[in-house]
């Protein structure tokens, strides 16, 4: 029910993938002569089929529900090239919902990246523009209620000018518009991409219309034309004045992509007498006078943020112009950022995965689950996903209850990062073993949780040898292959044997050393003891010297507890100084304390395995007559918090780069935490006080009794207890209780909106509205009223650009949905291009403040770009036929 183009019968070379439900062959669309295939390719039961009963066009008569109790998601995989840009196009219709569909709402997904929801209504389009990332690109259902349905999909490859300045972003449409027509849309063979142009409805303007000489004129000297020849042959004009009104944008603040023609239709119009103003929202953004660049075409690119209304309007300029404003089309485009794929290396192997386990499971509920990414925005039924390095990947697999039969895949084997594996209780034949003779256990399955029908050391034993069918069917080598077997056999044993040896021996090392897991049964630690941990990268260990200090000690580089520094909820710290000069922070647990040796464990066991230049380090502890002390450097100047909105003995102004710089390292330090090892630490309880800074300002991240591993092994991932601090703790972990590495983010979300506004995150003196520091400052932001949340210590000290990247990092952060936040690691590149923008703002952006003043202040930005020249043929593009009337 999914039809390919002819490419050959046609001028676009292009794909062209349209869905078509139920159809035994190809079928030609009279208006734009593209022939369609069957999805079947990839949906291959017609059952799901539905009958519609409203319209008769054959395009329309049928669509594709989705019906399945296992998985929530079904996906389109469509062929593209890497680094081209493409349109997808969705096409929803379900007719009478008496008679056809029950009420259903569902996603649409462009890779794992959701660009609109779908409701249950009349035919409704999708239309979406990116750049493809690898040779195939997936367009998805995510459901939410009732059961996905879809008419049609098209993609078609797309002028790369709409997203060359920002390839990580997709592009939803919300309208294009030929502003000079009248009747019906434009689109193929008159629009070579396929792209739908709609007449405007604006009818107290006049139409003018383009000689063809200047259209053709045009294209010769362009490269690259963005509309087609077709909305430029005519244009709306007024004498002063152009307006254009749309009331249908998504409910909320957005960030929008506007693009404009203009093409001068009067030869004797020279620079200067056709100059006009552009406003948004009623906001001036631009004066633009087309023919000053040279050339009788220019387009010009402009965002902006709009909550469901945007009023486009054109100006004449008083006392400047002797023409009135023109329009020959715009497009309107909501601005997604793009959510980064699951690693394609993952990909490919559990691809293959599924396709050998479809070898002998081909009607396999699960199997056939299996579609999209894998881990995103949902990992595929019995999969558990992580993130590392900045990307998710593939840490768990659990079909124990899945019925599958047959021998193992091999390609299991490949999935590098695959913590757990449990397939027992799986059905399979008496002569096939569910490892094949290939499958040898390494260190690395021995360290992990393998679960394979009931025995690990049959499982171990059945990796070793050829079935009995496989040797039946060798009897003419029986000989060489036994050899080999017994060779095989004894190798494989001894690597077992050695890796047992192995891990006894590091095992007897990390007790005799007294690593801090042992700590509160055994006090007899050794000073100065050296803790190590395997790096993710290589089997050579690193080592941190962690102090055991006395308490006497402790009493005395403390005079006593003379100094009080702080206090939270461990305990108290005081102020002490080593006998070398050194400064240090001394932090003694309470009686009364909320935390107690399990977070005193916690910290020692963590930051004796970590040490980063943005976490702060551990010097030592003391635990001696029940008492639990943890010593650290001292941070001469304080933390976050108190330099923000602390007490004001505390409180010093930090100017704009310096709160930059801070987040900046707070961001790197949580982000080695999240990608230090193969299991994502999760801090659990980040906010401004637990962000210190040294005597230099550097940011370090401080506090880990509450830390977690992500995901550990035997974990439903389900938290018992809820970890955090009211004002910074994640909706989402809080309501389901499901721990991730989002919930980090979040948290460090409402530590950026700390550092823009110098407000705290709770504070239920203010007004109702502005208890919660991140309810009260999102509505604003998304209004463009960020001049009434910024900090008044800082304003007139940034440049927009630089705020702008760090207000958008601020709100993609505290999303509700841990889905759509970001990871650390994309944080930390925004933080840095923020910086270094502030640092050395560019050209581009100083040229910015000739329009309309300063744009120091401005997160809105302006882009006007230089003429473009088309690819296309003048005179095929002129010779062809008006697009046809309605009927």
């Amino acid at each position: 029910m999914m039809e390919v183009v002819n490419c050959s019968n046609t001028r676009l070379m292009v794909i062209c993938l349209v869905l078509l439900i139920p159809s035994a062959f190809a079928q030609e669309e009279p208006r734009t002569n593209l022939s369609w295939i069957s999805d079947e390719t990839w949906f291959p039961e017609n059952k799901n089929c539905i009958s519609r009963q409203v319209y008769k066009n054959a395009h329309y008569e049928r669509a594709r529900s989705f019906n399945s109790n296992i998985g929530n998601k079904w996906c389109y995989n469509l062929p593209t090239r890497k680094d081209h840009d493409y349109l997808v196009r969705g096409t929803f219709f379900s007719g009478s919902r008496e008679k056809t569909l029950p009420r259903s709402s569902f996603v649409v997904l462009i890779g794992v990246t959701p660009i609109a929801t779908v409701t249950s209504s009349d035919e409704l389009t999708v239309e979406g523009i990116f750049r493809a990332t690898r040779s195939y690109t997936n367009f998805c259902l995510l459901k939410k209620n009732g059961n996905p349905y879809i008419s049609k999909v098209e993609i078609r490859l797309i002028n790369p000018d709409y997203l060359k300045r920002e390839p990580s972003e997709v592009l939803k449409l919300v309208h294009r518009v030929d502003a000079g027509k009248k009747g019906a849309e434009t689109r193929y063979p008159y629009d070579q991409y396929d792209r739908i142009w709609r007449p405007a409805s604006n009818l107290e303007s006049q139409v003018t219309r383009t000689k063809p000489s200047i259209i053709k004129e045009v294209i010769a000297e362009t490269h690259s034309l963005l509309p087609p020849a077709f909305v430029l042959q005519t244009a709306l004009t007024h004498p002063e004045r152009l307006s254009f009104l749309h009331e249908d944008l998504d409910t909320g603040y957005y960030t929008y992509t506007l693009f404009l023609y203009f093409l001068e239709p009067n030869y004797s119009a020279q620079a200067g007498q056709r100059v006009f103003d552009i406003h948004i929202n009623n906001k001036k953004r631009l004066k633009v006078d087309i023919l000053a660049s040279g050339s009788r075409y220019l387009n010009v690119v402009l965002k902006f943020r709009a909550n469901k209304v945007v009023n486009l309007t054109m100006i004449k300029a008083s006392n400047l112009s002797h023409l009135g404003p023109i329009c020959n089309g715009y497009e309107i485009l909501k601005t997604i950022p793009r959510i980064k794929e699951t690693a394609t290396e993952e990909v490919d192997i559990i691809a293959n995965v599924k396709k050998e386990f479809l070898q002998n499971n081909k009607n396999n509920e699960i199997l056939k689950s299996w579609s999209g990414d894998p881990c995103l925005p949902l990992p595929w039924p019995g999969l558990t996903c992580d993130r590392v390095n900045g990307t998710s990947v593939i840490t768990q697999m659990n079909l124990s209850s899945g019925g599958l039969t047959g021998p193992s895949p091999p390609s299991i084997q490949k999935l590098m990062h695959l913590r757990k594996l449990d397939i027992s209780n799986n059905g399979s034949s008496g002569t096939n073993s569910f490892f094949t003779s290939s499958f040898i256990f390494t260190t690395r399955y021995l360290s992990s949780s393998i679960h394979i029908g009931n025995k690990l050391s049959k499982a171990i034993k059945e990796s070793n040898i050829t079935t009995d069918k496989e040797m039946a069917n060798d009897k003419q080598n029986s000989s060489s292959a036994h050899k080999l077997l017994i060779g095989a056999a004894v190798a494989s044993a001894l690597l077992v044997t050695l890796a047992i040896v192995i891990s006894v021996v590091c095992l007897y090392k990390r007790r005799v050393m007294a690593g801090p897991k042992f700590l509160m049964r055994n006090y007899s630690i050794t000073r100065n003891a050296v803790y190590s941990v395997p790096s993710t990268e290589t089997t050579l260990l690193k080592s941190i010297s962690i102090r055991n200090f006395k308490l006497e000690y402790i009493e005395a580089i403390t005079q006593n507890y003379k100094t009080l520094i702080g206090e939270g909820g461990f305990g108290s710290v005081y102020r002490g100084t080593l006998p070398d000069g050194e400064e240090v922070a001394v932090k003694v647990r309470s009686a009364t304390s909320t935390q107690g040796i399990r977070e005193f464990n916690n910290e020692l066991n963590l930051l004796s395995a970590i040490t980063h230049e943005n976490l702060v380090p551990l010097l030592g502890y003391c635990c001696e007559n029940e008492q639990q002390i943890l010593v650290y450097p001292f941070m001469s100047n304080g933390s976050l918090q108190d330099r923000l909105y602390g007490a004001a003995a505390k409180r010093k102004t930090l100017d704009w780069p310096a709160r930059l710089s801070i987040a900046l390292g707070a961001a790197r330090g949580l982000m080695y935490l999240h990608t230090f090892s193969e299991r994502c630490l999760i801090h659990r309880d980040v906010k401004s006080s637990n962000i210190l800074l040294d005597q230099s300002m550097c940011a370090k991240v401080a506090d880990f009794g509450f830390s977690k591993y992500a995901s550990q092994e035997g974990d439903s991932g389900t938290s018992l207890e809820v970890r955090g601090t009211a004002g910074y703790l994640d909706p989402e972990y809080y309501s389901t209780q499901r721990l991730s590495a989002k919930s980090d983010v979040f948290s460090f979300g409402v530590v950026l909106l700390e550092i823009l506004t110098g407000r705290e995150p709770l504070n239920i003196n203010k007004p109702r509205n502005e208890w919660s520091l991140v309810e009260w400052a999102k509505p604003l932001i998304r209004s463009s009223r960020v001049d009434e949340i910024v900090d008044p210590a800082i304003k007139g000290g940034y440049h927009g650009e630089a705020l702008w990247r760090v207000v958008e990092v601020a709100l993609a952060c505290t999303e509700t949905y841990s889905t759509y936040r970001p990871c650390m690691a994309d944080i930390v590149r925004e933080l840095e291009d923020a910086l270094i923008i502030e640092n050395n703002a560019s050209e581009y952006l100083k040229s910015l403040d000739s329009f309309g003043g300063s744009n120091r202040f401005s997160i809105e930005r302006s882009i006007v770009l230089p003429p473009i020249k088309s690819q296309i043929e003048p005179s095929s593009l002129l010779s062809q036929p008006a697009p046809p009337q309605p009927r």
